[in-house]
C-alpha cells in the first residue's frame, strides 16, 4: 500500500512539472510570445564595431590598391625577380637555363604561328597545297623534337659545368618548352638579347 502511494505521489509531481513547463508565466525561460523578426533579433544583439563602417568609396579604394599590387607583382615576375617567381622558375640554375634559351634563336619559337598557317592551307581546295602543308607541319614537328633532344643535352652539360652541386633533373624539358614559346610571350620575359653571351 505504501509503495502504491509513493508511486501516485511521483506521478503527481511529474504532472505538476509538465504544467509549469507549459505555463510561460511560471517558467519565464520558455517562449511566451511570437518569435521576433530576424532583423530585430540582429539589431538587439548587435555589438558596436570599433572601426567605422566600410563605405562605397573605401571599397573602391581597396580595389584600386589590390589592382596596383597585382600589377606590381606581375611586373616583378616578368622582370625575373626571385621573390616574385614561383618555385618552378626560382633559383640561379633556372635563370641560367632561361638565359641560355633566350640568347639563341630556334625554329621552335615559330611553331605556333606555323601551325596556324598550316591550318589555313589545309582549307585550300587544292590537294597539292594541302599535301605540302601537312608535310611542312610534320617536318616542323620533327625539327622541334630533334632540336629539343640536342638542347636538352647541351643544357645539362652546361649546368653540370657551372653548377656542379645542382641536379640537372627536369632542366632539359624546362628549357625545351621555353624554346617552343614565342619570344614575346615568354614568362618571365627574356633578359638576354639574341646572340648575347650567357
Amino acid at each position: 500500500m505504501q509503495k502504491l502511494r509513493s508511486s501516485e505521489c511521483s506521478l503527481y509531481r511529474s504532472d505538476m512539472k509538465k504544467a509549469e513547463d507549459i505555463n510561460p508565466e511560471k517558467n519565464p525561460s520558455k517562449k511566451g510570445k511570437a518569435t521576433p523578426k530576424r532583423k530585430d533579433a540582429v539589431a538587439a544583439t548587435k555589438v558596436n564595431s570599433i572601426t567605422s563602417p566600410v563605405t562605397k568609396a573605401d571599397r573602391s579604394k581597396n580595389r584600386e590598391t589590390l589592382r596596383a599590387a597585382r600589377a606590381e607583382a606581375r611586373a616583378a615576375y616578368m622582370r625575373g625577380d626571385q621573390n616574385a617567381l614561383p618555385a618552378r622558375d626560382r633559383g640561379p640554375v633556372k635563370k641560367f637555363v632561361r638565359d641560355y634559351i633566350d640568347s639563341r634563336r630556334s625554329l621552335g619559337e615559330y611553331f605556333l604561328p606555323l601551325m596556324v598557317i598550316v591550318l589555313v592551307l589545309t582549307l585550300v581546295p587544292s590537294a597539292e597545297i594541302r599535301f605540302v602543308a601537312i608535310i611542312f607541319m610534320y617536318g616542323a614537328m620533327l625539327y622541334s623534337v630533334v632540336y629539343g633532344f640536342f638542347v636538352t643535352k647541351n643544357i645539362k652539360k652546361q649546368v653540370a659545368e657551372r653548377f656542379p652541386d645542382e641536379s640537372t633533373k627536369g632542366l632539359g624539358m624546362y628549357g625545351w618548352l621555353r624554346s617552343t614559346q614565342m619570344r614575346r610571350l615568354r614568362a618571365p620575359a627574356p633578359q638576354k638579347k639574341l646572340g648575347e653571351q650567357v
